[in-house]
């Protein structure tokens, strides 16, 4: 059940199109919906975040890789890190997440917001496709929330320590600090719950977050502990969050200059 992103239509696109890779994306999600994986709320989510890319530049900045490298440290330093996976995320990134997965030993937790365990199924599934260590077992609740996102596996985010969450609410954010968990949230609003409540936020498109932080671990995965915690303790994520909201401004700014 490997997602055939070759639609007909997009052959007829030249990948020097403007808005290539981000078409291709907008019909991944199509897709994960039509295959029960992503819900339909998650293309408005997607828009959204795909608003803050565009005036970020649609690229990674110095402040996103230095967020990166630091979450990968943090997960290498783990002795539990779990991976949560959504349905937008599982259908945009998932050869990438099995990939970050195996080298930072952190399995992949299927978690959403729109539960049913029909969906969970599918997802799990789905990502198995990519030779994926799935957790879903559904069988422990996280206190705290009364939502779909309280419903968790026991093996994983309950007892995990760090937790990686692309595209995050912000409520399982502050729910997950309370239990005491580290949180690593990928999210392109500098502005929102979740990025001024995470320990670590990663202001970049999850597409090109994921794969930064495969390279960011295969060059740290060998690296001493103490290392690792240099990285970890001199990260400032306030600042991080002053320099992305600088960007969106600087971009701006220049757009508005150039006209």
């Amino acid at each position: 059940m490997i997602l055939d992103v070759c639609f007909e239509w997009v052959l007829m696109i030249p990948k020097s199109h403007p808005r290539y890779h981000s078409l291709i994306q907008r019909e991944k999600l199509v897709e994960g919906v039509k295959m029960g994986i992503t819900a339909l709320q998650g293309l408005i989510a997607h828009g959204r975040g795909e608003m803050f890319d565009y005036v970020l530049g649609e690229k990674t900045h110095d402040f996103a890789l230095e967020a990166e490298r630091v979450a990968v440290a943090m997960m290498l330093l783990a002795r539990h890190p779990v991976i949560s996976v959504n349905g937008n995320v599982a259908v945009l990134v998932p050869e990438e997440l099995v990939r970050l997965s195996k080298i930072l030993n952190a399995p992949l937790e299927v978690n959403v917001f729109h539960f049913s365990r029909e969906r969970v199924r599918r997802i799990a599934e789905y990502l198995k496709c990519f030779g994926a260590r799935v957790l879903a077992g559904c069988d422990a609740e996280l206190e705290g929330l009364n939502h779909g996102r309280r419903i968790v596996d026991s093996r994983g985010i309950l007892i995990a320590d760090v937790v990686l969450v692309p595209l995050e609410d912000g409520d399982r954010c502050e729910v997950l600090k309370k239990h005491g968990k580290k949180v690593i949230a990928i999210d392109l609003n500098p502005l929102s719950r979740t990025a001024r409540t995470a320990d670590i936020t990663i202001v970049d498109n999850v597409v090109r977050a994921i794969p930064n932080m495969i390279k960011i671990a295969e060059e740290l995965k060998n690296a001493r502990r103490k290392e690792l915690i240099e990285i970890v303790s001199s990260y400032d994520n306030g600042e991080i969050l002053r320099r992305a909201i600088n960007a969106i401004r600087d971009h701006l700014t220049a757009m508005s200059e150039s006209y």
